[in-house]
């Protein structure tokens, strides 16, 4: 079933798996919405600032560091997804169990992996 899916954390970098992740869920067929401070273009969509709440959302994939996620807690929170991947080096327990409390499945995971094993 193809979903669409939050990249919090977007890069026009492409050697981040952010950048990776963005182009891998468009090639399975998944809507993006690319969300980080910088701007610019991945996979054929533009990055937006972390402002819009969406509340369409699927996933939120995760590429932002716990140092820098209490900021966007009200953001994640409020886009109210189905789920959220704690990709590689950005679990945070505070979070994830804010977000538990409010219903959202949480999954320390890493997408592209997910992907290639066809579990996404």
């Amino acid at each position: 079933m193809k979903k669409k899916i939050l990249i919090l954390g977007a890069s026009t970098n492409p050697s981040r798996y952010a950048y990776l992740a963005a182009n891998r869920l468009v090639e399975h067929g998944h809507e993006i919405v690319n969300v980080g401070l910088k701007q610019g273009e991945v996979a054929g969509k533009m990055i937006e600032k972390p402002e819009v709440i969406h509340t369409d959302i699927d996933t939120i994939t995760l590429y932002v560091g716990p140092a820098h996620q209490q900021d966007l807690y009200d953001y994640i929170l409020k886009t109210k997804p189905k789920r959220i991947i704690f990709n590689p080096g950005t679990e945070n327990t505070e979070l994830e169990n804010r977000a538990n409390e409010l219903g959202i499945e949480t999954e320390r995971a890493c997408t592209l992996v997910l992907l290639s094993i066809g579990e996404y």
